[in-house]
């Protein structure tokens, strides 16, 4: 009797020792994180996790694990700032090269099109960024996809990621291949993401056809017991009356990602579905809150859970399971890198960032050549790759070409509540061979300001990276048409200018922050204006025409984060300029002069401008000063001479009026930026400014220009406003103040960018 008692408790033990369990994670976009908390408890609990099947986040999340990630690293990396910045399409901090970044525009709206050598236009329908997600996912899983050998059943659990074939409509199962192409793949949304090939076939999410893969679990694994984690449910039991037009641009995720279904796991296994009512599938931000949501509910089922799971593993063996899978890892020395898709001139070209000739790299150096190659847009679309090298024991490093955006198209503008309101349109066409360049040619159309702009970018790598741009400015501004609808009776400027240059700009880096810039430019400008603040149709206009030449040697930085209302980073510029001008003014019947007057003007001007923010939680604080030392002389008459003097524009409509008491030869000025983040994007602003220039520029008895250097005459400024950052630029209403006659107190509503090409003085 003992004996057979003997048995049949070795053959139970045999039996719970060969217990198998399969973890199956759904798909669910953000609310997708809930299942690191899933993995936490189980863990901690002591049950084993011997499979894991994902879809979409749940591939992401699974496939992390299973690449010998613990849960409190998965965790880490979550709730980190540099995921939030991967899964937004930004670059992580550090990384951002000023080099490449172009002059700020009124554009909020790009349209991604490709054109062919046939002229046919194809358009990316991709709304997200994926170049920071990518290389992140290359970087964690390149270590862990060489010990397995590209085979996802020698990972530290082994692991099937679910994408999916949109023309054969069928789920695909992936099982072997780089780990982070597979799960780049399983979270490719339709229209979010570019798509990537995989064995040359072009997949997307899986939860197009499979969200919650438990069928693949059973056919590929066949486990004892099955632990299903779904955060896919209802968006809505009810149809959401008055917020559908704002629901409507994401019905396309809600469609794929919701369709698990809770019987799909077995009796014999266990269901889990974490709390997340109110969580949406955008909410990334969240991610503490959602990790709980899953610790709970699967703490809650944990009775359940360990009454069919009877086998056990202790957390350290799991931890020391995990130390020697990850012990395997090889030197992150990358040996050789290959560019898919390129001839060789342009790799030559891309080979110049990554120090050509040297090999192997150390990943930091990858790492930096990579970003300063993609901070540049045509190079964003590149896909990033890593591969082990057997014979060495390290690794290559792939970019391969995906299909380029080559003629981008932008749209923009604004509308307001004075008379400044225009539209915009940037056409730009890149070429890419030997060397890069991008043309662009934009415009500027409304009644107040009108501009017209060709430049052509050419990027050299040769002994190091510069580019040289050749461009073609022509503006126009017309003050009379920039009447204020709060103040219709306010007499606007009389003041109509014509503003064109022709020039070149020759430019090199300065590690990543800081550019210098060797330029100069033909100028040929016309002034029409009135001696006096009251404008009569019968008046006939000064003209005054300014032509000459301009050189200009200028140290630049700009890491802000808005072209506009920015709360963060910090901008920097010291220039200095010599101009040869030749001044003519013809007088009109308000001018005391009678003769045509005509002088040749030569002056130098050094002027520096710094801003910078600092942020702490909901407020953000920051400084604007800008200083201007020069001999440039006065014109003809005070109204020529105040058009040409350098100005102080701290707010947004600064450009757009003609502030006399913000205008010298030589100023100092600056100010405080107060800004309050009430929501993600909704900011309360208050800033102050001061502006003591050391000669004030003043109007004698005959129209003559006269200096007061009273030292203590300081002109004041400010500004109060909501702004709302929205898909159309930023929305703003505001009170600004400026120490002016003509000037003194408006209220601007503004929607879009008030940003305009640069002057020829500028």
């Amino acid at each position: 009797m003992r004996l057979w008692v003997f048995v049949w408790l070795s053959l139970y033990s045999l039996s719970l020792q060969a217990q198998k369990v399969g973890i199956v994670l759904s798909g669910g976009a953000a609310k997708g994180i809930a299942h690191v908390g899933v993995l936490k408890a189980l863990e901690e609990n002591e049950i084993p996790i011997d499979y894991i099947t994902g879809t979409s986040m749940g591939g992401i999340v699974g496939g992390c694990y299973a690449a010998g990630m613990s849960p409190a690293q998965i965790e880490e990396i979550v709730l980190s700032k540099e995921f939030l910045q991967w899964v937004n399409g930004k670059l992580e901090d550090g990384h951002n090269y000023y080099f490449a970044r172009d002059d700020d525009d009124a554009g909020f709206l790009r349209v991604n099109l490709s054109l062919d050598s046939t002229f046919s236009i194809l358009l990316n329908t991709s709304l997200a960024s994926d170049l920071s997600l990518n290389f992140a996912l290359a970087e964690k899983l390149a270590q862990p996809s060489a010990i397995a050998r590209n085979n996802f059943d020698s990972l530290f659990v082994p692991l099937r990621v679910i994408a999916s074939d949109i023309f054969t409509q069928t789920a695909v199962p992936l099982g072997r291949g780089a780990l982070s192409d597979a799960i780049r793949a399983t979270q490719t949304v339709p229209f979010f993401y570019n798509p990537i090939r995989i064995e040359g076939k072009y997949l997307f999410d899986g939860g197009v056809y499979n969200n919650f893969p438990v069928d693949v679990m059973q056919q590929t694994f066949n486990p004892d017991v099955i632990i299903g984690s779904n955060v896919s449910s209802k968006i809505y039991n009810e149809y959401p009356y008055g917020e559908d037009d704002k629901l409507i641009t994401r019905s396309l995720l809600y469609m794929l990602l919701d369709k698990s279904d809770p019987s799909d796991v077995p009796d014999s296994g266990i269901y889990i579905q974490p709390n997340l009512n109110g969580y949406t599938s955008f909410d990334f931000a969240k991610a503490r809150a959602l990790i709980d949501s899953g610790y709970a509910q699967t703490m809650r089922q944990m009775a359940e859970i360990k009454t069919k799971v009877n086998r056990r593993v202790t957390c350290d063996d799991v931890a020391a399971i995990r130390n020697k899978f990850n012990n395997k890892s090889a030197p992150f020395l990358i040996e050789q890198i290959t560019f898919e898709g390129f001839n060789s001139k342009q790799q030559r070209y891309i080979n110049r960032f990554f120090k050509s000739g040297k090999r192997p790299l150390t990943f930091n150096e990858v790492k930096s050549g990579f970003y300063r190659l993609v901070s540049e847009d045509y190079f964003k679309s590149l896909y990033p790759g890593f591969t082990f090298n057997e014979d060495k024991n390290n690794f290559n490093f792939t970019l391969s070409r995906r299909p380029q955006n080559n003629f981008p198209v932008d749209f923009g503008g604004t509308m307001a509540t004075r008379g400044i309101s225009h539209i915009y349109l940037g056409l730009n066409y890149y070429h890419f061979n030997r060397s890069l360049t991008h043309a662009n040619l934009n415009f500027y159309l409304g009644n107040f300001y009108k501009s017209f702009q060709l430049k052509a970018r050419m990027d050299i790598p040769n002994r190091g990276v510069y580019y040289v741009e050749p461009y073609a400015t022509v503006n126009t501004w017309d003050y009379l048409q920039g009447r204020d609808l709060f103040r219709p009776t306010t007499n606007p400027t009389a003041l109509s200018r014509i503003d064109r240059k022709v020039g070149a700009d020759f430019a090199i880096p300065f590690n990543k922050l800081y550019k210098l810039t060797i330029g100069g430019a033909y100028i040929n400008n016309r002034d029409l204006f009135v001696n006096s603040n009251a404008f009569v149709s019968t008046d006939t206009l000064d003209i005054l025409r300014l032509n000459g030449f301009r050189s200009e040697i200028k140290i630049s930085s700009n890491s802000l984060n808005r072209k506009q209302y920015a709360s963060a980073g910090r901008h920097f510029m010291l220039a200095l300029n010599w101009f040869n001008m030749q001044e003519s003014l013809t007088p009109g019947n308000t001018s005391v002069l009678s003769a045509i007057q005509s002088h040749s003007r030569n002056w130098l001007r050094v002027r520096i401008t710094m801003e910078q923010y600092f942020q702490k939680g909901f407020y953000s604080s920051g400084y604007l000063l800008d200083g201007v030392v020069s001999n440039q002389p006065a014109f003809s008459n005070y109204q020529g001479s105040i058009i040409y003097a350098p100005g102080f524009n701290p707010m947004q409509d600064s450009r757009t009026l003609l502030l006399e008491n913000f205008r010298a030869y030589n100023y100092v000025a600056g100010g405080w930026r107060n800004v309050f983040t009430l929501r993600k994007s909704l900011d309360f602003r208050l800033e102050g400014y001061l502006f003591k220039p050391f000669e004030a520029l003043a109007a004698g008895q005959n129209q003559e220009v006269t200096f007061n250097r009273d030292l203590t005459k300081v002109y004041f400024a400010a500004t109060a406003g909501w702004v709302l950052h929205s898909t159309v630029g930023p929305i703003s209403l505001s009170v600004n103040y400026y120490d002016d006659a003509q000037n003194e107190l408006g209220i601007l509503l503004h929607m879009g960018f008030l940003i305009f090409n640069k002057t020829a003085m500028d």
